[in-house]
Order: structure tokens, then C-alpha cells, then sequence
């Protein structure tokens, strides 16, 4: 990593909901950290100075699922490859769902993926335990030595934990070290062989659909042993209106409980699946126009705290199957930033609530030093033009993997710059 600069950020619009700050005010970084906002520190002589006069200056984003694909699927992506990606989108934070090849289950896998991270020196890489070992969900891993080893939550990834003591036994030991657990509600008896929603579409289509009760079932299942074993919990990428229900009727009686989307789930819907795109094949599935709508309400009004990217790369061949054998997943690092503005342009939430979404949202829900612009603060951060227009062109993505169903959308807002812990690690020149 370079030597470590004075860094004068000139003129931009600070927005920083963590310290409740919007205004246009100059910042300061020495020694990797934010030193000052306002008037320069005394004796402060920049080695370094950034224009961001009319643009966005904010936390760096953190997002709580990134599939890096390495190790195990280094065909699809790499770490540096998608480390890069994320730079691009103003990442500066990644989490690592345990899902990777050999699973997340052991402390040499999560110290060897924190290690990367720090030798590549682009995003922090934070690694997410297994839940159960190989995410088998029937023996629970040792959560206490992977959080030891910088494991900052524990999930299953998408395998099921369809024995309903495995996943109470998994909170009881959560709740004894207070650890945040990440789920990811779904029935696999319910959703089956099932490729896209349920519904109309799905059956003029001729494609096996997946009903929101799917979903819906878990939710209410493990809001159920949440209530009595107490957790800090946080339910993954909702994609249903009534999981959202479900989740505030629980957060009314007290339960400690959290939600993210992809933000694909608020954009796209059944109706992006009709002439068999494969693009637009997820897991979950896209859903109803309602659901959009709700999901897009939640997160305005704060019920669901984080919007992430939910990044799957694939290669090209993996998205020329029929649609119901096509792998499910789509490259959203660098449209993560971009496509969020586009809610903002449309009135659909302030900005102020977006980058609190990608950013301080996250980070407070896993409990990391992270989102934040204050004096003290490790200086990462986001810098973007609020109104620049760019066509998503899937051919010159930075992920190796270009499948996404954005290509050729016009959208207005893109990363000027990148740091992370005071270095510039991205610079669109």
C-alpha cells in the first residue's frame, strides 16, 4: 500500500448521516484518518488535494453481500478482480457470505480470506462464518473461534436449516457470545424445482414458481425462536411485502431484529422475466409489482436498514441455459451506487436515507467501525457526481462477470473517487 498522504477533500457536499451532517464543507485526512471537517487543522500541509467542488462526498459504502467467487470458483471471479469492482462503486467494505470453496467454516479460511483483503489493500474483505458446518444445517460450527478470527456474523449463505432445533440450538450459542446471525428465509419444500415468483407470468410462462409464503413461512418460523432465545438477528434480501410485516410486527414487541434488500428487488419485477431473460434470474425471485413497491417504502422509511448489492459474477455460459437451468445471480457491484440515485431522482427516498442505507445502516447492524465521516474515523469514502449521466455498458464492467440486466439503462450518478483508510484507491480520470 502507498505511503500514506495529507489529503484536503475541497468543496464538496459532506453527507454524513451517521453525524446527522449534510453541508458543504471541506475535510481533512492525515495518517489514514479524518482529522478535521471545516477549517484547515493547524500546521496541516497537503500533500494532496480533491476537487469535489459539486459532488457527494460520504461514507464509503459497506455491503453485506459480495460473492467474491475465490477461493473455489476463480473462473467466475477473483478477489482482485472484484475488489476492483467494488473501488469502482465506492465498496469499501465487502462481506463474504460463507459459501465459497471450502466453506467459511474454520479459522484458517476466515483468516486467509482477511488476510487477502489486506494484501490486495482496495476494500476491507469482511468474512461471514457458516452457521453450520459445510452448510450442512445439521452440526453447528465453532462460531466462537471464527468470530475470534474476524468473522463478523454467521450465516447459512442459501442452504436451508430445515431442522427446527439445529436453528434453535445455532441462536442459543449466538446469543451467548452475542452474535449477529444472517438469515436467509426460505422453505425449499415450498420453492422446490421453482425458478421465478409464483403467479400469472410464472404460469404462462410454463416455469415452476416459488410463492411468497415460501419465504413468508421461515420469517414467521424464526421470529418465533428469535422471540424466545433473544438474538440479535438480521434477515437477509426480502423480496415479499408481508415479510416486511411480519418483521415490523416483530420489532414492535421488542425483538432485535434487522433487514436488508438487493437492490434489483427495487427495480425489477415478475414482468423483467417474461421473454425468459436470464438475466433477470434470481434467487429470490423477483416479485410482484406490489412487492416492489413495498420493499421501496420500507427502505424509505427506514424499516429495512441496508440495501446491498447481493454481487453474484458468472461467467457467460452459466446465463445461456433455458431459463430454469441458469444460475441464479447478477453482477450489481459498480450499479449498486448508480442505481440507488436512480430511487432518489425518481422521489422515491431522500438522499440523505440512501446513503444511510449503503452505508452507516450496515455498518451499525454489524457492529463495525465503518459509515461514518467523523474526526477520528478511518477515512474511507465515497466521492460522486450526483447528476452525471452513463450508460451501463455490461462489456466494460470491472467484474469479470458482465451479467446484469441494467445493460444499456441510462443512469445519473457515478464514483469520481475512492479511499480507503486515507489512500486513493480509485480514480475515474
Amino acid at each position: 500500500m502507498a505511503e500514506l498522504m495529507n489529503i484536503h477533500i475541497r468543496g464538496g457536499r459532506i453527507i454524513d448521516p451517521a453525524n446527522n451532517i449534510d453541508s458543504v464543507v471541506d475535510l481533512y485526512i492525515a495518517r489514514g484518518n479524518i482529522i478535521a471537517l471545516g477549517g484547515t487543522p493547524h500546521g496541516f500541509t497537503a500533500d494532496k488535494t480533491i476537487d469535489a467542488a459539486k459532488k457527494i462526498v460520504c461514507p464509503g459504502l459497506v455491503d453485506l453481500s459480495v460473492r467474491m467467487r475465490e477461493p473455489g470458483q476463480e473462473y467466475k471471479a477473483t478477489l482482485k478482480s472484484e475488489c476492483t469492482a467494488a473501488i469502482a462503486g465506492g465498496i469499501t467494505t465487502s462481506c463474504c457470505p460463507p459459501d465459497t470453496t471450502p466453506t467459511i467454516d474454520t479459522r484458517a479460511m476466515a483468516n486467509m480470506l482477511t488476510h487477502r483483503g489486506r494484501e490486495i489493500g482496495l476494500t476491507h474483505i469482511l468474512p461471514l462464518g457458516a452457521l453450520t458446518n459445510a452448510l450442512g444445517g445439521e452440526t453447528l460450527s465453532d462460531m466462537h473461534a471464527l468470530h475470534q478470527a474476524g468473522c463478523v456474523a454467521f450465516s447459512n449463505a442459501n442452504q436451508a436449516i430445515t431442522n427446527t432445533m439445529v436453528m434453535r440450538r445455532a441462536m442459543e450459542y449466538a446469543s451467548s457470545f452475542d452474535l449477529l446471525l444472517i438469515l436467509h428465509a426460505n422453505d425449499p419444500w415450498l420453492s422446490d424445482n421453482g425458478c421465478m415468483h409464483e403467479g400469472e407470468i410464472s404460469t404462462r410462462l410454463g416455469l415452476a414458481g416459488i410463492p411468497e409464503a415460501a419465504e413468508t413461512v421461515i420469517v414467521a418460523r424464526d421470529l418465533a425462536l428469535i422471540e424466545q432465545t433473544g438474538i440479535r438477528a438480521h434477515f437477509a434480501r426480502l423480496s415479499c411485502a408481508r415479510s416486511v410485516d411480519l418483521i415490523m410486527q416483530a420489532r414492535g414487541r421488542g425483538l432485535k431484529v434487522t433487514a436488508d434488500v438487493a437492490i434489483h428487488h427495487l427495480h425489477l419485477t415478475e414482468h423483467d422475466v417474461a421473454d425468459f431473460n436470464t438475466l433477470c434470474r434470481v434467487i429470490p425471485p423477483l416479485r410482484s409489482e406490489r412487492d416492489k413497491d413495498s420493499l421501496r417504502s420500507a427502505v424509505a422509511q427506514g424499516d429495512i436498514q441496508a440495501i446491498c448489492s447481493d454481487h453474484q459474477p458468472h461467467e457467460r455460459d452459466a446465463k445461456l441455459a433455458a431459463f430454469s437451468e441458469a444460475e441464479p445471480g447478477i453482477s450489481g457491484l459498480e450499479t449498486l451506487l448508480p442505481l440507488g440515485l436512480k430511487l432518489v431522482h425518481e422521489d422515491v427516498m431522500s438522499l440523505n436515507t440512501l446513503i444511510a442505507s449503503l452505508s452507516s445502516g450496515p455498518a451499525a447492524l454489524l457492529g463495525i467501525e465503518a459509515g461514518s465521516l467523523g474526526v477520528g474515523c478511518l477515512a474511507d469514502i465515497c466521492i460522486f457526481d450526483l447528476d452525471e449521466e452513463w450508460q451501463v455498458n455490461s462489456t466494460k464492467l470491472l467484474s469479470k462477470g458482465n451479467n446484469t440486466p441494467f445493460k444499456h439503462w441510462l443512469l445519473k450518478g457515478r464514483v469520481s473517487n475512492t479511499l480507503l483508510a486515507g489512500n486513493i484507491v480509485y480514480s475515474r480520470t
